[in-house]
């Protein structure tokens, strides 16, 4: 679709699409594999909206990804916490290798493990596809499970996610407010490291954040993937100013998601995102703030930012506050790429 044509249909300036479209951009967390393998969600196939609207899915696919010009995604493998940890640990590996598969079939999409293969794959033309677990006790049958993702494959690992664990606790509701990371949960941080997977603290307890920044290798930046930022609107999801500052200075960064309860009380739009971007910028600098927008995580995102291909009005928005065209593309996906070039080269 042409620059013009896109322009049009999102009420927004050609200059917001081209630089979007030039931009290495990368969206740090889109689960829509897990609707593959729940009901057979086509990633192959446009969508725009599902049967419930913006909500819950129907909010990005592989097509959609490539039209708009979305250079690269981390693509997640999401954990089923009732399943056994000998059962977590089949059905990872069951689903590791039905998203390589995916990725290897379709059009236009290469898995990518560095910020070099990204950059190969960018100089071809193809989306690069990072792959991702939201929930360490995918692999927590033991320390050795880790091993399953040595080979790379996996760019990085959320530790926790709407359950406690083995690893730790949760951010969620009914989780324990004092609950940190297990014995466990550290040593696993350190393996992480040894691999050099990245560690993503989005959803973790506060406590167990800062555990985990206690054991992680400070020369490897960390991650908080999806999240909104407490110093904009407190929620338990979101994450406070110290937590930020400890992720700046890893030299890691944090992406802002959609979801638009834990952005804001109402209201909430594509002006409220880029609050919570200028929240990271006025607090840690422009180079610690990404995007993950968690499309596709039964989320419900703002009416005028309901899927991948609406990410032109979020340059928009960043224009018309006046910020700089190298902020802008440091924002959608220079950053990101510079943490994972950080992590893996």
């Amino acid at each position: 679709m042409d620059a013009v044509h896109t322009a049009q249909e999102l009420g927004v300036t050609e200059e917001a699409v081209e630089l979007f479209r030039s931009s290495d951009a990368i969206d740090l967390h889109i689960e829509s594999f897990v609707w593959h393998r729940v009901f057979g969600y086509d990633l192959n196939r446009p969508h725009r909206g599902g049967v419930f609207g913006r909500s819950f899915f129907g909010h990005a696919d592989f097509p959609t990804a490539r039209e708009i010009g979305l250079a690269g995604a981390t693509w997640v493998i999401s954990t089923n916490p009732l399943r056994s940890a000998g059962g977590r640990r089949r059905a990872f590996e069951k689903n590791l290798r039905g998203l390589r598969s995916m990725l290897a079939n379709a059009p236009g999409i290469t898995h990518v493990r560095t910020a070099e293969e990204f950059r190969a794959a960018r100089a071809a033309g193809d989306h690069a596809a990072f792959i991702g677990i939201q929930g360490g006790n995918a692999l927590d049958d033991g320390i050795d499970a880790l091993d399953l993702i040595a080979d790379g494959s996996v760019l990085r690992v959320t530790l926790l996610h709407l359950t406690s664990s083995r690893l730790g606790t949760s951010s969620a509701p009914g989780s324990s407010r004092a609950g940190g990371l297990t014995d466990f949960g550290r040593a696993y941080v350190e393996r992480l490291n040894e691999l050099r997977v990245g560690v993503d603290l989005a959803h973790v307890s506060r406590k167990g954040f800062f555990d985990a920044v206690e054991v992680h290798d400070r020369s490897q930046p960390l991650f908080v993937t999806h999240t909104g930022l407490a110093g904009v609107y407190e929620h338990w999801r979101n994450i406070t100013d110290e937590q930020l500052r400890a992720v700046a200075d890893t030299g890691g960064t944090a992406g802002v998601m959609l979801q638009a309860s834990f952005l804001g009380r109402r209201g909430v739009t594509v002006g409220t995102v880029v609050d919570h971007l200028a929240h990271i910028v006025d607090t840690v600098g422009e180079d610690h703030a990404s995007i993950g927008t968690d499309f596709d995580g039964a989320i419900t995102p703002p009416k005028d930012l309901p899927g991948l291909w609406a990410f032109p009005r979020l340059v928009q928005e960043m224009l018309d506050r006046g910020w700089s065209d190298l902020r802008i593309r440091k924002i959608l996906g220079g950053n990101a790429l510079r943490v994972i070039e950080a992590l893996r080269g």
